[in-house]
Order: C-alpha cells, then structure tokens, then sequence
C-alpha cells in the first residue's frame, strides 16, 4: 500500500494502545497493521512508556518516575523503574475529558440551554473557562454570590458558526450583569460549573462513581511497589494528558498529596510545556534510539511466528 508519498512496506511504526489490552483487540491490530498495511516493522507500545522514556532522556540520573496520563477516556496511573513498568502499580480511573465534557454538556442543558448534542462547542467551553480550585468550599461561597462579588462568573459567547466562528470568554469587564447583551449573541452564565466539573477528577464520587480520585489513586499505585522505592516515585510525578491543563491542577494535586504522603517522603510533580504531546514526543526519541531496531517485530518475524513474536516482544 502506498499513501501520501509513503511505502508502508518500507515504513516502521510505533502505535500506541491501552495498558492490560485484551489479547484479541492486540491480535487484530497485529493483522491489520502487518497483514492489511502491511509496515515493514511495527512497535505497539503504552503511551506512558513513551512518557516515561521522554523523561528519562530528559533526567538521565533518575531511575523511576509515576506517569499521570489524565486523557480522554480514563485516568492512567503507571510506575517505570528504568524504563520497565511496574505491572503491579499500574492504576486506571474511569474518569476522562469525555466524562467531564459530557456532564458539563448535561449541567447546562439543566440549566440554561439544551447543548446535549453540542459536544464540541461544550468541549471548547471547558477547555476555555474551567479550572481546578484549590479551596472549592471558598469557590462555592463566591460562586453563589449576587453581582459583582461574584469573581468567579464568567459570560460565554457561543459561535454561530458565520459571523463568530469560535466561542469565547467575554472580559471580565465586559460581562452585563443584567444579561441583556446585543442582538445576535447566544450567552452561556457559568459559575461553579467552571470548577465543579474538573473536581471530579479529584472526587469522583461527587456524581456518584464509586472510585478513587487521583490523588489517592497515585498513593495507592506507590504503596502497591517496594517500600524502598517508594520515595524515588514520589519525587518523579509526572503529568501528561489534556486534563493536566486546568489551570491549578498541578498545584492541587501536590497539596492533596502532600496531605496524603508520610511527611519525611519530599513530593515532586512535573508538568510539561505540552502534556498532550509529551508521549508523542517521547516516541520521537524512542524511534531514534539505537535500541529501537530491538524492540520492533519485522513482517518477516510476523510472516514466520505469528501472534506469539509480538507477545513476547511487547510488553503490553
């Protein structure tokens, strides 16, 4: 096959996929990617592997790090102690930008304006205006306050997709306590949505999901690992995924588990510059590396041992 000016017989891939992914949903990526397309080596991965190695590359005197991947869908929890992870350490959380976009999406349509069918313009809508609080009784209190003492409301110009092509947050400044904007300007009132709905990632259990918010999660993954080991992780957190840009999510994570861990154990938490790119880039520098042509399984290894090559070569 050959698309876009690429041979895929001539091409290697690194293609990324759950940790504990079912072994059929392995064995079909394994046909499609050597039997369909036909890539001349392939390298299925965790995406915290390729994070983990970003970070390595970076700190070369450390040998462990925590990945706290918050993306999409779940929540993934994963210690690597020189590049291998810890299997028994790995924690995932069902909670993820879809979980949050949704119930924001279900917020305002109770509320104000029925967006239930407006995924994306509600996943801007968080992306541009909430944020993790660092005292969310305080936040409650502001929230529930009348005009102007009221810091935390923001007004939220919806597009209509002709003459505003994107939403955005009115200033501050700008916002008409009296509601009454111009003609032709759709406006979503937000207040404690702005902080309620990434709380969740913290407490879970505040829209009925019986499980660990991350904070406990991460002490629950290091605690699982050797004791000896346990500071090294501590001070090796780092984040990636979209979550991980609310505004204060680095900052509350690191009170919650300072509350949490031993007092003599220091806590470290690194966010990147660009949390969302961070495995990706980290598989750049992966597929550079002179260890590469090691860990990939050529079509010919495919064509001779089939599925059990791969399983014994990724360790997924």
């Amino acid at each position: 096959m050959y698309i876009q000016g690429v041979d895929f017989a001539d091409t290697s891939i690194v293609i990324t996929e759950p940790y504990f992914n079912f072994s059929s949903i392995q064995e079909s990526m394994n046909e499609i990617l050597f039997e369909e397309y036909q890539f001349q080596s392939v390298l299925r991965i965790n995406s915290g592997s390729l994070s983990a190695h970003h970070y390595f590359h970076t700190k070369p005197s450390e040998l462990c790090c925590l990945v706290v991947d918050s993306s999409f869908s779940f929540t993934h929890i994963a210690p690597y102690c020189r590049s291998k992870k810890l299997h028994e350490g790995i924690r995932r959380i069902n909670v993820g930008g879809k979980l949050l976009t949704n119930h924001l999406k279900e917020i305002i349509s109770y509320r104000q304006l029925h967006v239930m069918d407006e995924t994306h313009v509600i996943n801007q809508v968080k992306e541009d205006v909430c944020y993790v609080s660092q005292d969310f009784l305080r936040d409650m209190e502001l929230a529930q306050m009348k005009g102007e003492e009221n810091t935390l409301m923001r007004d939220y110009v919806l597009p209509d997709f002709s003459s505003i092509r994107k939403g955005f947050c009115k200033p501050r400044e700008e916002m008409v306590l009296s509601g009454k904007y111009k003609t032709g300007e759709q406006i979503l009132r937000l207040a404690n949505e702005r902080f309620a709905v990434p709380e969740m990632l913290f407490h879970p259990s505040d829209i009925g999901i019986q499980e660990m918010g991350i904070p406990e999660a991460i002490v629950h993954s290091v605690q699982a690992l050797p004791e000896e080991m346990q500071p090294h992780f501590y001070q090796n957190i780092v984040l990636t995924g979209g979550n991980t840009l609310f505004p204060g999510f680095r900052e509350r994570l690191e009170a919650e588990l300072r509350s949490l861990v031993p007092a003599h154990l220091p806590v470290s938490i690194l966010l990147p510059s660009n949390p969302v790119c961070y495995s990706w880039e980290g598989g750049k520098l992966l597929a550079h590396s002179p260890d590469y042509e090691e860990m990939v399984v050529t079509r010919e290894e495919y064509e001779e041992n089939g599925h059990c090559v791969c399983e014994d070569k990724f360790d997924i």
